[in-house]
């Protein structure tokens, strides 16, 4: 059987509509590189959708896995707290998939890394 990975790339959000721009340039770069997966953009306030309802939507394109990407720099209680509750509830929802946290983008090496370089460029 062929797994079919969905990923939700999580945002914060705003009332601002041109903020969902860089998130939604990023989906639509992945959706390019890797036509297997199912990518999804959500976010956790002020716009929509929310993770849940991203979530549900990958499940409807034949997702059976799904992996919640936070996509911010900084952790704060939103990754600390919020998040990893959202991502235990539908764990409980839908207990037939796997889901998993991804930890904020901004921990990892290579943004880091990258940030610093586009910083001294």
């Amino acid at each position: 059987m062929v797994t079919v990975r969905g990923i939700v790339l999580l945002a914060h959000g705003s009332r601002d509509p041109l903020w969902r721009r860089p998130i939604e340039r990023v989906a639509a770069h992945m959706r390019e590189h890797d036509a297997q997966v199912l990518v999804a953009c959500a976010y956790l306030e002020l716009t929509e959708p929310d993770l849940a309802t991203a979530t549900a939507q990958l499940l409807e394109r034949g997702a059976d896995s799904i992996r919640v990407v936070p996509m911010f720099l900084g952790i704060g209680q939103h990754v600390r707290d919020d998040l990893p509750r959202l991502v235990a509830e539908l764990k409980v929802r839908y207990p037939q998939i796997r889901l998993t946290l991804q930890p904020a983008i901004g921990e990892d090496a290579r943004m880091i890394e990258l940030m610093a370089q586009i910083a001294l460029s």
